[in-house]
């Protein structure tokens, strides 16, 4: 006994590595070229904002802007086009971010006390040094303008000087008790500010939170000024003269206070607060101003510019707002979001310059990135170039395509621009951040990425370049009618929130599944058109007994084969056709179920039944050019139980039918016709050949439709008759097929609803059956169907035609065939209805089904037969068509409804969450088997092309790793742990596409697009754009003899003396020098590092020889002048010399 254990359990072992028949690979040899070299996972760039910034800097001379975020995220932003996104070793807050200006580096400052060099001369950025603090907590650094030193202060008051080429501390240092005044008992608490003194590199600005700042004297090692204030300071700014500096406080003022007069400040208002008593305190309080900038203008009055400070409510927070103050104007710009900072630019970097001449304010919200023209009149906005409003709505859902036909981007630009308004609120200025440039490769492909929102918008987007841009919005609410109490299935206020979203793009028809239960069908078109949207109304439907058996008692076994019979039913569908948002007459419903969860739905006006969730506009509407609606399904409530969550969506433009999966059944829909040619829970999917036990509710009650065969065996004499005249096409069926029930069976089906169902809505397509402590009667009971696939193929062991199929894949691992029987094209296709009937093959696998797809013979895939786009109304227009017909195009190949015989052997590859099979039909045996994931399980699985044509199998797994497989043999090519599953948002969104591309949604407000594909990758670096160009920084200004007479400098600093080996060595303790890790990057880095200082030195080359040819002309022309003055005085002299004195 142990031995047959023992050799079953080998055997078992052997075949679920390799092939389960030796015979089937021998029939299946297939030459593969793919091999593991040609597969790495590299991600290529992210899209979107900034998911909870928490820094920003920006670099005046290069022009670029970065953001740092809360999970250690740096974005670097050029030109559109030029984007960058890094990421910290660890997830911790970036609390400052510090441009090297035009120096190709910057310095970023993280929660965790360390600080991070990054190299910007490269595609790249990479950390070069990192500085971490043991002992003490940074909260503000300072990096001089031109400056190899940079100042750290501390929460402890204490402020480090570190050096900026070897990222090492200086033994010079700034200690709290030596800073504030002797007879100060208490800390000043931690440092906010440091700065140095535009006019004077040896006065160093220090600000402390508790409202007191100093003026400390480099050289002499000693506080020249204190002052001290009686509010928080937030943020401290200097007067570009370099005498007077300004501070902003908790209470909503701003005191300026004088260098040589510490006593007492010169001013202090409160910019909005109404002070009842001249200098005394407002009214209200106000919101903390957190930041103030004081910029110098060339002509008029300077700018204060400074966020928060509103007057608040009792007990209320102030409106996010940045006010601009110029003289006696005062403007205040309410933002829609917190402001996380600001930063005023200017045309020089020099803060000492007398014409800083601030032209825009960049303002960086928790949701948004805001840029105000200070050139134009009312200080209008940019409009925003970057796809920053991916999140306008909450993505909900996102579907790639990498691979699309030449015109649909251009059409699809054309309808966004016909229907968009031209926004005139926007400033007419070209936008200012425009560093960097732009890549020298790119791909050919047309890539389309459409993202789903919560309000019900779908947005199209341009991905073919490193940059999104928009094409195309569409909303769908606009379908129906508004309502103040709509909902969706999961209670949430998002009826209209987008599911799941497919399209065909080869005849521009798009589906769409909503969150309360609704599918719309689009067509585009060129034109506008006026039309009346055709709504068929769906309910999914099963067996409802009453549970009088004990639930102890065994269920019975299936039957060994499924029942076959010869009975036809027509396209007469329990799902009604309508043309207005009424709904008919339901019929009378069954009393529920006693032992059945019913969740409480009612309302004032009772229990909702036979009901959709919204309602359809009755009236015909406008539709402008692009997707316009067809048709509109929706599934009905039941007995006050919600309709059912879809799960997938499958369109075939070539055979005209629709076809969705839910959480507890299948709907099949000819669209051409407008009728539901199918709506059945699961399990009745299944007929006889069901493979589970599913225990019945009550054998004593009269046998209703249990499966599609029984659904045609009950049926009436009457209806048969009535029904004769679809039925003659199918009668020639051997195996006997069916179509949707009628008739007064449907009296005795209800919904399939279960209250333990998960109905979160961004979780419904990947946790139905997660648990593993579920017992095999509930996970039978809440059997859905996740995958569908439209194909030509064999139905069934038997056959020796292919024929036009369904394969349905459901979250019990079983896969079904149905069979399609569609009428010839043209008149006849309109006329007579569409067939479907039960093959009854079913092929088990282990979890749910996640990814069906076919091989021929050869090795190619085998895709579903699309129609050519044609405008409807444009055939309309012309009368090219019957008027409410649409005209099928004639297809230059055999009909799919009559069999096509294939001489060539097909392979299915279906992936399910544990395994994956290559099955051989039509004898439907197993070629090959691999087991993917044991511990786990696979989220997404896509069978993808490659750039050389060939196919392999990709999947991603929630442990975070990317598995490739070869086909047909389903060799492990690739095993990259890239990404886990901690983010439920990622496998919800995770896509293969084409070329191997993918993409997720990372974050609620980002989208990051990658590649498997080791080609692409190693053309990324060309395709990427530079962020450092290498250009000269402005001169000094220059100053006038008595401005440096009065000035307050007192001679030029050498930092290098001061805070070099002559300082001292510094502590160990304090902090820890950490080498970057950039690897080969770092090499990049170098190598570009030289190139740059050869281009930089070219262009000083260039300047001084132009400086010199100028000076040369000069000196050539002072000569010229020299001699024609010498002729001049000559020949004067010659003419006065014989003249007497007084003939002169």
């Amino acid at each position: 006994m142990m031995t047959t254990k023992y050799l079953k359990k080998k055997i078992n072992e052997f075949t679920q590595g390799g092939t389960s028949s030796s015979s089937a690979k021998l029939d299946t040899e297939i030459s593969e070229s793919l091999h593991p070299n040609h597969f790495t996972v590299c991600k290529v760039v992210r899209h979107g904002f900034p998911y909870e910034p928490t820094a920003m800097a920006y670099d005046p001379v290069q022009n670029i802007l970065a953001i740092g975020t809360k999970n250690g995220s740096l974005r670097i932003f050029g030109q559109p086009g030029v984007d960058c996104h890094e990421r910290h070793d660890s997830d911790v807050a970036i609390i400052q971010i510090m441009f090297l200006i035009n120096e190709g580096a910057l310095v970023t400052v993280c929660a965790d006390n360390s600080l991070n060099m990054w190299n910007l001369r490269q595609k790249r950025p990479a950390i070069l040094h990192s500085l971490k603090f043991n002992k003490e907590i940074i909260t503000y650094c300072h990096i001089p303008f031109q400056s190899k030193w940079f100042y750290i202060g501390t929460e402890r008051g204490n402020i480090h000087i570190a050096n900026i080429e070897s990222f090492t501390l200086s033994g010079y240092v700034i200690n709290w008790n030596k800073a504030i005044e002797l007879s100060r008992k208490t800390l000043p608490g931690p440092v906010i500010h440091l700065s140095d003194c535009p006019t004077d590199q040896n006065k160093l600005l220090i600000g402390f939170e508790s409202g007191t700042a100093v003026i400390w004297d480099l050289r002499i090692k000693a506080a020249e000024n204190r002052f001290n204030g009686a509010q928080p300071i937030r943020s401290i700014c200097w007067h570009f003269e370099g005498r007077q500096f300004m501070c902003s406080h908790t209470d909503g003022s701003l005191t300026c206070w004088d260098i040589k007069s510490p006593s007492k400040p010169v001013s202090v208002t409160y910019p909005h607060g109404k002070v009842a008593v001249k200098g005394g305190k407002p009214v209200d309080p106000c919101a903390p101003i957190m930041k103030v900038e004081w910029k110098s203008a060339k002509l008029g009055d300077p700018y204060v510019v400074f966020s928060g400070g509103l007057c608040q409510e009792k007990g209320g927070v102030g409106t996010p707002c940045v006010t601009i103050i110029q003289g006696k104007n005062t403007t205040v710009l309410e933002m829609e979001y917190p402001v996380i900072d600001f930063v005023s630019l200017c045309e020089t970097p020099w803060p000492s310059a007398e014409n800083q001449d601030p032209y825009a304010i960049l303002v960086l919200l928790n949701n948004d990135l805001v840029v105000v023209d200070l050139t134009s009149p009312g200080y209008p906005c940019f409009e925003n170039p970057y796809p920053m409003d991916l999140h306008e709505s909450p993505v909900t859902c996102v579907q790639y395509f990498a691979d699309c036909p030449a015109d649909l981007i251009p059409a699809l630009y054309s309808a966004g621009s016909n229907s968009s308004r031209k926004k005139t609120n926007y400033s007419k200025k070209n936008w200012p951040i425009k560093g960097g440039q732009w890549g020298t490769g790119g791909s050919s492909d047309q890539e389309i990425i459409i993202t789903g929102h919560a309000d019900g918008s779908l947005k199209f987007w341009d991905a073919s370049q490193v940059t999104l841009q928009v094409l195309y919005k569409l909303k769908t609410a606009k379908v129906f009618e508004r309502g103040k109490q709509h909902k969706s299935l999961d209670g949430e206020e998002e009826p209209y929130a987008i599911q799941k979203v497919t399209m065909c793009p080869e005849s521009r028809i798009l589906l769409v599944a909503g969150a309360s239960g609704h599918v719309l069908l689009y067509r585009f078109s060129k034109l506008e058109a006026s039309c009346e949207i055709m709504t068929l109304e769906v309910s999914i439907i099963y067996e409802v007994e009453d549970p009088d058996t004990p639930e102890t008692e065994l269920p019975p076994m299936p039957p060994n084969s499924l029942k076959r019979n010869t009975s036809t039913l027509s396209a007469d569908s329990t799902g009604s056709l309508t043309t207005n948002s009424v709904p008919p007459p339901a019929p009378p419903s069954p009393n529920p179920s006693t032992g059945a969860h019913k969740p409480s739905t009612s309302s004032g006006e009772g229990m909702r039944d036979g009901v959709p969730n919204l309602r359809v506009k009755s009236s015909p509407q406008k539709y402008t050019m692009g997707f316009q609606p067809d048709l509109c399904c929706q599934l009905l409530w039941t007995e006050g139980e919600p309709p059912p969550l879809v799960t997938c969506l499958q369109i075939n433009s070539f055979y005209g039918l629709v076809a969705f999966g839910t959480v507890n059944g299948l709907v099949i829909v000819d669209y051409i016709q407008k009728t539901c040619l199918l709506h059945m829970g699961t399990p009745n999917l299944y007929g006889s050949a069901d493979p589970y036990q599913r225990t019945p509710r009550s054998p004593k009650k009269p046998k209703v439709p249990q499966s599609l065969g029984d659904i045609v065996e009950q049926l009436t004499d009457n209806e048969r008759s009535r029904q004769a005249s679809g039925a003659t096409a199918a009668a020639e069926q051997p195996n006997g097929i069916c179509v949707s029930p009628t008739g007064n069976n449907a009296k005795k089906m209800k919904s399939v609803t279960d209250g333990k169902l998960t109905r979160n809505r961004s979780e419904s397509s990947f946790t139905q059956s997660r648990s593993s402590s579920m017992s095999s009667l509930d996970r039978e009971s809440k059997e859905g169907v996740q995958s569908l696939y439209f194909v030509e193929s064999y139905a069934r062991k038997t056959d020796s035609l292919t024929s036009p199929c369904l394969w349905v894949g459901t979250t019990l691992g079983s896969t079904l065939v149905i069979v399609l029987t569609l009428p010839p094209p043209g008149d006849q296709r309109i006329s007579q209805p569409v067939i479907v009937s039960p093959s009854g093959t079913v092929l088990c696998m282990k979890g749910t089904i996640l990814n069906i797809a076919f091989l021929n013979s050869n090795g190619g895939l085998i895709t579903a037969s699309t129609e050519a786009w044609k405008d409807m109304n444009y055939e309309q227009k012309e009368g090219e068509r019957e008027k409410k017909k649409p005209v099928i195009q004639q297809r230059s190949r055999m009909s799919p409804s009559a069999s096509t015989e294939m001489a060539d052997r097909q392979f299915a590859i279906i992936t399910s969450e544990k395994e994956a099979k290559v099955i051989s039909l039509s004898s439907q045996t197993c070629a090959y088997r691999a087991k993917i994931a044991e511990s786990s399980y696979v989220v997404v699985a896509d069978v993808i092309s490659m750039p050389n044509k060939e196919l392999c199998l990709a999947c991603y797994v929630a442990n975070g790793h990317v598995m490739i497989y070869s086909l047909p043999s389903l060799r492990i090519l690739l095993d990259c742990d890239f990404v886990p599953l901690t983010d439920l948002r990622v496998g919800r969104t995770f896509q293969f596409s084409a070329h191997g591309k993918a993409l997720y949604q990372c974050s609620p407000t980002e989208i990051q697009r990658l590649t498997v594909c080791a080609e692409h990758s190693n053309s990324l670096h060309d395709m990427l754009g530079d962020l450092f160009i290498p250009c000269t920084t402005p001169e000094a200004p220059s100053r006038g003899f008595f401005k440096n007479l009065f000035s307050v400098s007192s001679g030029s600093l050498d930092r290098q003396e001061l805070f070099g080996e002559n300082s001292g060595k510094p502590s160990r303790s304090i902090a820890k020098h950490v080498p970057g890790s950039a690897g080969m990057e770092a090499v990049k880095a170098q190598s570009a590092t030289v190139g740059g200082e050869i281009a930089r030195t070219k262009l000083e080359l260039i300047k001084r020889g132009e400086k010199l040819s100028e000076t040369e002309k000069r000196t050539a022309d002072m000569m010229q002048n020299a001699e024609s003055f010498a002729m001049a005085a000559s020949e004067l002299m010659k003419k006065q010399k014989n003249k007497k004195w007084y003939q002169l």
